[in-house]
């Protein structure tokens, strides 16, 4: 996190933060490991194959999915690809600029190691012809209020996002692949993997640092698991450390957490709105 992040927390937020956390409390009235209110609004890009935006807290992300057809990497002849994106605009935070940004490629590679450790889609049945034609799957993440926790929130996202996709239909009439985007069939998935990522602040853990506590925590420390309960990926940003005894502690609290945020995904996808209703809850959200 840039330093000109930390200077928005006044000295006297910061000392009320550290008391709170001595005494197990948190500056919003969370528990150490609680997590933020989640809501999902499923399906709100008309054009895209699937999409969602969430909101963790006060932290928005939208998430794309854009099916294309492309060529399988020549290591995996059998697969489909998948691809995944992050960019962050200045609206989403007076600290970012356009252009490259570090925490965006970080933030692409654990929800692409996350998806793709897991084994959620089923890149084996997106293939059209071993080595020349497959299923290309981007997945696209666009922060759009940062206030803490863009990991999680983004992962989430992209999970909504592609239990929602469907895979167009192919017309070969022509000779030329065409492709039918308004039939198809729902991607095939196998898992639905969950992230929890903790912050350390002085000598305390929290999950689902807010930005508040981001802006003094000294490590980040994400753990993603699939429904078997096995770890899909582990990253650990920024110079500070965990303790062994931290660590096991924080994946033993993913896993506690997982089950309950999956099944809480699930329903929330379930309940898809359509047409003008999309857009009444999405102009609640902006405006909340």
């Amino acid at each position: 996190m840039a330093e000109e992040e930390r200077k928005i927390i006044p000295s006297i937020i910061k000392e009320n933060i550290l008391e709170l956390l001595k005494e197990e409390k948190r500056i919003d009235g969370r528990k150490l490991f609680e997590f933020r209110k989640l809501r999902i609004i499923p399906g709100p890009i008309e054009k895209a194959e699937g999409s969602a935006l969430v909101l963790l807290g006060n932290t928005k992300v939208l998430v794309g999915v854009k099916m294309s057809l492309g060529k399988p990497f020549p290591d995996t002849p059998n697969e489909g690809v998948l691809v995944v994106n992050a960019e962050f605009q200045p609206v989403a935070s007076p600290y970012w600029e356009l252009g490259p940004n570090e925490y965006a490629i970080e933030l692409a590679r654990v929800v692409d190691r996350a998806i793709r450790s897991s084994g959620m889609v089923a890149l084996d049945e997106l293939v059209i012809h071993p080595g020349e034609l497959c299923w290309v799957i981007n997945v696209d993440i666009y922060p759009i209020d940062d206030n803490g926790n863009l990991i999680d929130t983004a992962l989430i996202g992209a999970v909504a996002a592609l239990l929602t996709t469907r895979v167009p239909e192919i017309d070969f009439s022509s000779g030329k692949p065409q492709l039918k985007r308004e039939e198809g069939k729902p991607l095939p998935i196998r898992d639905i993997p969950i992230s929890c990522t903790f912050a350390k602040i002085g000598e305390q853990m929290v999950l689902d640092p807010n930005k508040q506590e981001e802006c003094l925590m000294s490590a980040r420390l994400t753990i993603a698991v699939n429904s078997a309960n096995e770890i899909c990926t582990i990253q650990k940003m920024k110079g500070g450390g965990f303790t062994i005894d931290d660590i096991i502690r924080a994946k033993d609290i993913t896993i506690q957490k997982a089950k309950d945020l999956r099944r809480e995904i699930q329903k929330q996808v379930a309940e898809k709105a359509r047409g003008e209703e999309i857009w009444k809850e999405i102009r609640e959200v902006l405006t909340s």
